[in-house]
């Protein structure tokens, strides 16, 4: 019975470690009995206690008592003091055997030297990772993606043999599991009827320009006809300039400045009927004059033909599409195609513009262009594929890793270095824990995403299976993409949970050309760019409100061949000579990144820095006092949802500082902290109408920059009153909603209404 009893004691309080469900690393039992306690540095002088104490549990029983001793005993002593003894000898056998029970421990027996875990500190940890990456032969690794696995473009075979060549090479690593999701999502291709862009005169002559090789992505299928007229880049503010021109005509721009879907909204607000995308030598210098050029129109990110919805399978999605579709045809035309339609227009295009000289702002009277756009919709079944590092202490809790896969062209600089710097830092990690004693608290995921070419699908057809639950579980996401596009400058877009986190990360790496760190701008965070809906770091932050960072070693001006045939390996090598070392470099951030984020009691998440904000926005609004108190509002709600996130973020340092680094108040307040960009995701508006609800990083009328941008309108026709207070609601109680989340249990709520 005793035996019975310390064993269900046993299993009660030192029970079988968690293991994890495919997807979502849910809790169920493993069957491995081991059980792993990671030392930190931050917490030397707890642990040593700790350590005493673990050591004493560890100490090996000594041997049973010796019956005969027992019975020698019992010859010399009176009869009734056997009772006493049977009871003294049963106690003993009960506890475990200590000098006080009377036992002498045999000369035989060995002396048995407990285990005491070792610590790796943060110094340790990153020599390790810097020696690791001298070993690594980045360029072997690119190049060989680049030979085995062109063309790739989404669902095709060589994206498949691709996905299960990394499915293969995470499994050889042991990691603790490895699998696949299968998505069937719709994209849009060339058809069997080319696509042409010509030219028609009054007398009904048609001159062809162009049978272009490239296309842009979910383009309306239509034919149109009209005038051309240059909007430059396509920005709001090039519109503006030309509003006038715009309506029902075909628009021409450059690429460049905003991705291609920004373009084609801004022009189809205006009333264009069509628009042609081309790159001009100017911003392009070394692009060919006949290279084509790919891209999407969808504005947004996933597969627009199940908005808000997983494609897990054929059937259950609602005969719906997404809102960010253009009602418009969209074409991507060489440059050739473009200085030819040039010849049959006039008017020199403005000198601010900067762009070539044989430009031309309009057609000529007698002149009109037609645009025929053939494209075809296409079912495909994509594959993402995962393996997970799982974490010794919190490993329900996990960062994310990932890459894109596919690509149009040969995808060098697009998809190559991301999926190799993903193989590469799965294969380092691995190493540290089986082999170096890496004991990382938090779970490690290593993604590959498809479709990425299409708008992150792939991405965020994972982030839909799983919206309810991964705010609760990813804590971070590290984007690889386009990490290595240059040498001269290093660009960092993200939520600014990751700030402090990214400095220090940039004073402890060196720029491998110049030797100097990669800090070298205190003002940097001003000059953060906003994430764009090209980049797969954008869907996790302002659709999940999960904190995502992408960052990029690049030139001032674009890498000219992202989305052309000519992003190949050679002409990768022949534009960036060191590319072997920037590949480091940038897994060397990741790497830093993932240390610091799995491995301390304490998540390294700056939740302080949108008190900044905040503020930043409440000091805008300021702006606009009058005309805002003239309608009948106020902002003294604002002013008190402000305060009262303030006062959230003062309480939670707070108690930080007041936990001691105990693990198990840290966690709570850990979980807390997790869910700081989830909050700012706004709950009154519909995930499946306005699927950014992000208030700081999203799109659309209930952001704080679109409410920001209404209030400038208030003396022109455009501004709608009710549509301020709608907005003004929402901007205030989303950020009250994030205070109360961050202030914990609800009795701990120090609001100030």
């Amino acid at each position: 019975m005793m035996d019975q009893a310390r064993s269900a004691f046993s299993n009660l309080f030192g029970g079988e470690p968690l293991s994890y469900t495919r997807f979502s690393l849910a809790r169920q039992v493993d069957g491995d009995n081991s059980h792993v306690e990671m030392k930190l540095a931050v917490d030397e002088e707890e642990n040593i206690d700790n350590n005493m104490r673990d050591n004493r549990a560890k100490v090996a029983k000594a041997k049973r008592f010796n019956g005969c001793i027992c019975y020698a005993a019992v010859a010399v002593i009176i009869f009734f003091l056997i009772g006493f003894m049977i009871g003294y000898l049963g106690y003993c056998r009960r506890v475990e055997p200590k000098v006080e029970c009377g036992e002498t421990e045999s000369s035989e027996t060995e002396e048995y030297i407990p285990e005491i875990p070792s610590r790796l500190f943060w110094p340790e940890l990153k020599e390790m990772l810097s020696e690791k990456l001298n070993n690594v032969d980045f360029l072997s690794t690119i190049r060989r993606l680049n030979e085995n696995y062109v063309p790739r473009e989404a669902g095709s075979q060589k994206d498949e043999s691709l996905a299960f060549y990394l499915e293969d090479q995470f499994r050889k690593l042991k990691l603790s599991k490895v699998w696949h999701d299968e998505h069937f999502v719709k994209i849009q291709v060339k058809g069997s009827v080319q696509n042409s862009v010509t030219i028609m005169d009054t007398k009904g002559m048609v001159y062809l320009v162009e049978n272009p090789e490239g296309y842009v992505a979910y383009s309306k299928i239509a034919t149109v006809n009209g005038t051309l007229v240059h909007a430059n880049f396509g920005t709001k503010k090039d519109f503006e300039d030309l509003s006038s021109l715009v309506n029902g005509s075909l628009v021409i721009v450059r690429a460049g400045e905003i991705p291609f879907a920004e373009k084609v909204a801004n022009a189809e607000s205006l009333n264009a009927i069509g628009v042609l995308i081309y790159m001009d030598h100017n911003k392009f210098p070394i692009v060919s004059a006949d290279v084509p050029v790919f891209g999407h129109a969808h504005l947004g990110t996933g597969d627009p033909y199940t908005p808000g919805f997983p494609s897990f399978n054929h059937t259950q999605f609602p005969p719906s599409q997404s809102s960010g579709l253009p009602n418009i045809p969209v074409q991507t035309i060489s440059r050739a195609g473009a200085e030819e339609l040039f010849r049959n227009m006039e008017k020199d295009c403005p000198f601010t513009w900067k762009t070539d000289s044989s430009c031309r702002m309009v057609t000529l009277q007698n002149k009109t262009v037609k645009l025929a756009v053939k494209n075809v919709l296409k079912e495909i079944r994509i594959l993402n594929v995962f393996g997970v590092i799982k974490g010794f202490e919190e490993p329900e809790h996990y960062v994310v890793v990932g890459a894109q896969r596919d690509a149009w062209g040969p995808g060098a600089a697009k998809s190559s270095v991301g999926t190799a710097l993903l193989l590469e830092l799965a294969q380092i990690f691995s190493d540290m824990v089986l082999k170096d004693g890496f004991k990382p608290s938090r779970s490690i995921v290593f993604a590959s995403w498809s479709a990425g070419d299409f708008g992150a699908v792939g991405a965020t057809e994972w982030l839909e299976g799983y919206l309810s639950s991964l705010h609760l579980k990813a804590f971070t996401y590290i984007n690889l993409d386009k990490a290595v596009l240059g040498t001269s400058n290093f660009k960092v877009s993200g939520s600014p949970l990751l700030y402090s986190l990214i400095e220090k990360v940039m004073k402890d790496v060196k720029h491998p050309v110049t030797g100097k760190s990669l800090y070298r701008d205190s003002n940097w965070i001003n000059k953060v760019e906003k994430l764009s809906l090209d980049n797969a770091a954008f869907p996790f932050l302002a659709y999940s409100g999960i904190p995502a960072v992408s960052f990029s070693f690049c030139e001032d001006t674009d890498y000219p061949y992202l989305g052309t045939t000519m992003d190949t390996y050679e002409v990768l090598v022949k534009n960036i000579p060191d590319l072997n070392k920037m590949a480091r470099a940038a897994a060397e951030v990741a790497g830093q990144l993932i240390i610091k984020l799995t491995y301390g009691v304490e998540l390294n998440l700056n939740y302080e820095m949108y008190n900044d904000k905040i503020l930043s926005f409440v000091r805008d609004m300021n702006q606009f006092r009058t005309d805002i108190k003239e309608m009948g509002l106020n902002l003294q709600w604002l002013y008190s949802a402000r305060g009262d996130f303030f006062r959230a973020t003062s309480k939670l340092t707070t108690d930080c500082k007041n936990a001691d680094k105990n693990r198990f108040v840290m966690k709570e307040i850990n979980d807390r902290i997790m869910k700081v960009e989830y909050h700012f995701l706004s709950p009154y508006v519909s995930p499946r109408d306005s699927p950014f609800r992000h208030i700081f990083w999203g799109s659309g009328s209930h952001t704080l920059s679109a409410l920001l941008e209404h209030l400038k309108l208030r003396h022109s026709d455009a501004f709608n009153q009710t549509l301020l207070k709608n907005q003004l609601a929402l901007a205030t109680w989303t950020i009250q909603g994030a205070a109360n989340a961050l202030s914990g249990d609800i009795w701990d709520i120090d609001n100030e209404f």
